[in-house]
């Protein structure tokens, strides 16, 4: 590893502080952008104020397969972490199906063998969208086309909705042509059928240990088949609708039984079970109920004997799952890392919902620190409530911690992680998008006052966009209506840039404020080690700041 060295042309007395304000972006469309209409004073004057410019933050910027892909959460961290774009989730799984090499590895080929010895189910669990984020329903469709000429004779499938990555009730569209692919692939050797599902919100996608409930929910549902039964999921999903109005990730789970009321997907000893989501976050705790011997967090009443396997490897340090079809990006040399290299000291923060993001992701998909005796990790509890009835969520919270810190000066970059754009924005709940907003911007005064009191450097910048762009729109630029009038919710991320702006209360014309245009997020790690006064590693893309 390059090793970086002291430049001496940059001295602040406080730390570098990048603030990633999690799923705020630069919108195109005045209405339903949450960013611009909220009241928002302290980032106003940061845009009219300070040097900033936008970065790509989707697409090839991000290591996605094309700029149609949204950004996400994981692969913005990576991409900010390590400096580099490198190959992300859906590229990786798209190559080893399109070249076949993930039906020639030994996993897939355990798989398929241990149903056939035994004859027994292949399941597979998973998103049904292909919103690109945690999964991809193109993905399932080659997998189950393989199972079939491979000699697998029963297949099983437990559908997430999401409503998420993709339109807010837009699952119809997926799961009607799946169910007419799964009728036309079935025949008197080979049985495929939908078992079970649930919103994605509701059930089994759980992350960073904030909700264990959901996953023994989406236990009972899956495994055990223990749940409101319905003949197919087309009537599931339109009869749960019509009860509920709730949209795709808030949708109760259901089971698929036959005529004589029994669930046609139970899981038993000695199938085989592929979880198809290759996003690490909210697959750990399904793949923990899985393969631990002796799981604490809920009672699995029964616990059966199957060779399980993920898409991916969702924790190189963990190891975790055993076994996957995909092996993930190998992410060397990050910031941390490099920074650990040198002795400078970090400090990481934000609350359960995206501790992870500025922690595991950001530092390559690895769990550990590099260096105990330099970094430090701090996760703020988030609240287990609808996000839309919280939507400042833990942003003050995160800010009083932020503040003690530069106060203290020990540390030389600190790293945060404000989730509300995110989060809240996933919701569909304009409303609240704009209060979360406003909470945020209370947050970015006290930074910019304590920034000016220590000598602090501000980098302020976001990982993808979301609460910019809270309505649909057609081709014309005009906002979807729906039949009571109201805009038509976007709960997905959105494809605009995002902001990066430096606010240095110290600066002294060491560097121009003219800022490089044109770049992605995986230039904000090449920024960072420029404001700290060391030298870019030669492999890392150019700093944003000359």
């Amino acid at each position: 590893m390059e090793k970086i060295v002291k430049l001496n042309k940059i001295n602040r007395k406080g730390a570098v502080v990048l603030v990633i304000m999690d799923g705020v972006g630069i919108g195109k469309f005045s209405d339903g952008d949450a960013v611009k209409n909220a009241h928002t004073e302290t980032l106003d004057w940061f845009l009219k104020n300070c040097p900033n410019t936008t970065l790509k933050a989707h697409g090839k910027a991000v290591g996605l397969p094309s700029d149609a892909d949204m950004g996400n959460s994981e692969v913005g961290h990576n991409a900010m972490g390590a400096g580099r774009v490198f190959s992300q989730g859906a590229s990786l799984v798209e190559e080893a199906i399109e070249s076949g090499k993930i039906f020639e590895g030994d996993t897939w080929k355990r798989l398929v063998s241990n149903v056939i010895n035994n004859k027994s189910t292949l399941h597979f669990l998973g998103l049904m969208s292909d919103g690109n984020v945690h999964s991809n329903i193109n993905h399932l469709y080659k997998m189950v086309e393989r199972a079939k000429k491979d000699g697998v004779s029963k297949v099983r499938i437990h559908a997430l909705l999401d409503g998420r990555d993709v339109g807010e009730t837009s699952a119809l569209e997926y799961f009607e042509p799946f169910e007419d692919f799964l009728k036309k692939i079935s025949d008197d050797k080979f049985d495929a059928r939908i078992a079970s599902g649930g919103g994605r919100m509701v059930i089994t996608m759980d992350r960073y240990n904030a909700n264990w409930k959901m996953v023994e929910d989406g236990w009972h549902i899956h495994v055990l088949g223990d749940g409101r039964k319905f003949k197919s999921s087309i009537e599931a999903i339109k009869t749960l609708r019509e009860e509920t109005h709730a949209i795709d990730q808030d949708l109760p789970p259901f089971v698929i039984a036959d005529d004589s009321g029994e669930p046609v997907g139970k899981v038993n000893d000695g199938d085989s079970f592929i979880l198809f989501n290759f996003r690490g976050d909210r697959a750990l705790e399904i793949t923990k109920a899985f393969e631990s011997e002796t799981l604490t967090e809920f009672d699995r009443v029964r616990y059966p004997k199957v060779e399980y396997a993920g898409m991916m490897e969702y924790d190189g340090d963990l190891h975790v799952p055993h076994h996957y079809l995909v092996s993930p990006p190998e992410i060397t040399e990050t910031l941390a890392e490099h920074l650990c290299d040198v002795g400078l000291k970090q400090f990481s923060i934000s609350e359960t919902q995206k501790y992870g993001h500025v922690t595991y992701f950001f530092n390559g998909n690895k769990s550990g620190k590099f260096n105990e005796k330099l970094e430090e990790y701090a996760e703020v509890p988030s609240d287990i409530v609808p996000f839309e009835q919280r939507p400042w969520m833990k942003c003050a919270e995160i800010t009083d911690r932020v503040i003690e810190e530069i106060e203290s000066g020990k540390w030389n970059f600190i790293k945060l992680n404000y989730p509300n754009g995110d989060m809240v924005g996933h919701t569909g709940v304009y409303e609240a998008v704009l209060c979360s907003m406003e909470a945020l911007d209370l947050q970015l005064a006290r930074l910019k006052e304590v920034a000016e009191k220590t000598g602090s450097v501000l980098l302020i910048t976001a990982d993808h966009g979301n609460a910019d762009d809270m309505f649909e729109h057609k081709k014309d630029g005009s906002v979807k209506i729906k039949e009571n009038g109201a805009p038509q919710a976007k709960t997905s991320h959105s494809l605009n840039p995002v902001p990066f702006i430096v606010y240095d209360p110290s600066y002294n014309g060491e560097y121009s404020k003219e800022l490089e245009s044109g770049l992605g997020i995986a230039s904000v790690a090449s920024t960072v080690i420029r404001m700290l006064d060391y030298s870019v590693p030669k492999n890392y893309v150019p700093s944003i700041v000359k």
